[in-house]
């Protein structure tokens, strides 16, 4: 959530920012802020005079029974009950002005960092980088949905009767496969410095809101039904709640997590060729690391992130390309967004397996996550990061198709100590 002060101090840059969103309005919304953070401040002054007043009188009221003058302590008993009723009123007011102001802001996304292009979709993006060559398959090479019928390591028709669409069942190599991912990548966190964390893969809706996925994207996030909980869409929410209501001295920063968790999306409105096989589910294994930064760190600390997960995708001997964002498909609560990638050799197409994000002070300002240097001082808002290191299915798919050969498929040199494998037949 943007910070009304930000907002105030720096209107028209972000408004400048906003309109790389695409989106409509802008001005007026941001105009609207200023106007309802007026109302606000104005209606509290009405509210502390009254009340200050009614202090005063109230003070009075003793003095004047004590001098014996009962009539003017019966007038004044008389004129601090009518300041009483006139202060509830002002309260009311307040109160209308601040619940107004509050849902304004949370409906306005962040502000997208100087260097997002301003695109209206993901053609709009920006080519970072690209790996020199593409895998080249034969002509009979086949995509992930028919190799794994073929090696029987992935039951869509399973997950269908036990579940639905969108659940698959692993088995034999491909539920080994599926460990030996998330413990390479949760290794390979932990040897960059990262704290490994196991959280709840259910959360409540101060959480939800911590982190911007609500009141923004409960339509992709399972509830469950009688409960205030829901499953969690990544593990982010629950490992950046960690720090709602925390404040942390420089000494603690930075704050490097890592967490392997089962993720649920509702993913509503998806369907097609384009969400074949694994290409999109509706729960699937991530491992994801999240940081927390002082403000002046925090782009190289994106940057560090960045290229951890490259790493992990130069291991897996995975064809991968960098894309930064532009602000007409970036996220609600970003800042800046790098997707990483990689190449599926028979479906000829790039499939997305990671983003990598800065929210700068967004989520730091719904979760109250502050800082004070030395433990002295004002309490400052701290930059939050995160990014899926990695999501798994998108990663099996193109394991599965790039590493295809006339009797098996191999593993990449990296995962066979901990497959125990080194070929899938």
């Amino acid at each position: 959530m943007l910070q009304v002060s930000q907002i105030i101090e720096n209107k028209e840059k972000i408004i400048e920012g906003l309109k790389k969103r695409q989106l409509k309005e802008v001005e007026k919304s941001i105009e609207e802020v200023i106007r309802l953070d007026k109302s606000r401040r104005e209606n509290q002054m009405h509210l502390d005079n009254i009340l200050a007043e009614s202090n005063t009188i109230s003070k009075s009221i003793g003095q004047l029974m004590k001098a014996g003058k009962k009539a003017e302590a019966e007038e004044a008993k008389k004129n601090s009950g009518q300041l009483k009723q006139k202060s509830k009123d002002w309260e009311k007011k307040m109160q209308e002005s601040e619940e107004a102001l509050t849902k304004l802001l949370v409906s306005i996304p962040n502000v997208p960092h100087s260097s997002v292009p301003a695109g209206k979709s993901a053609d709009d993006n920006e080519l970072v980088f690209t790996t020199d060559t593409l895998p080249v398959l034969p002509d009979s090479a086949k995509p992930h949905w028919e190799l794994i019928e073929i090696y029987d390591i992935i039951d869509f028709n399973l997950g269908n009767k036990v579940t639905g669409a969108g659940f698959p069942f692993y088995k034999g190599k491909g539920a080994r496969l599926q460990r030996a991912l998330i413990n390479f990548f949760l290794d390979e966190a932990l040897a960059a410095g990262y704290l490994e964390i196991q959280p709840p893969v259910l959360i409540n809706e101060d959480s939800g809101y911590g982190t911007g996925q609500l009141p923004d994207k409960e339509g992709q996030m399972y509830p469950i039904t009688g409960t205030p909980y829901y499953l969690i869409p990544t593990a982010e929410v629950p490992i950046t709640n960690i720090y709602r209501d925390v404040i942390l001295t420089d000494a603690d920063l930075p704050v490097k997590n890592v967490g392997y968790t089962p993720c649920f999306r509702m993913e509503a409105g998806s369907w097609g060729a384009h969400v074949r096989g694994l290409n999109r589910l509706h729960q699937f294994d991530k491992v994801e690391i999240v940081q927390v930064a002082l403000p002046e760190n925090s782009y190289r600390v994106l940057d560090e992130m960045v290229a951890h997960v490259k790493s992990l995708l130069q291991k897996l001997e995975l064809p991968y390309r960098v894309l930064k964002l532009c602000g007409g498909d970036m996220g609600f609560t970003s800042a800046l967004t790098y997707d990483m990638e990689v190449y599926s050799g028979a479906q000829q197409k790039w499939l997305e397996v990671s983003s990598v994000s800065n929210f700068e002070t967004f989520q730091a300002n719904r979760l109250k996550l502050r800082y004070k240097i030395d433990g002295k001082g004002k309490p400052q808002l701290l930059h939050t990061l995160n990014g899926s290191a990695l999501a798994l299915p998108r990663i099996v798919a193109a394991l599965l198709e790039n590493n295809q050969m006339t009797d098996g498929i191999k593993i990449p040199d990296v995962l066979v100590p901990y497959t125990g494998f080194d070929v899938i037949k």
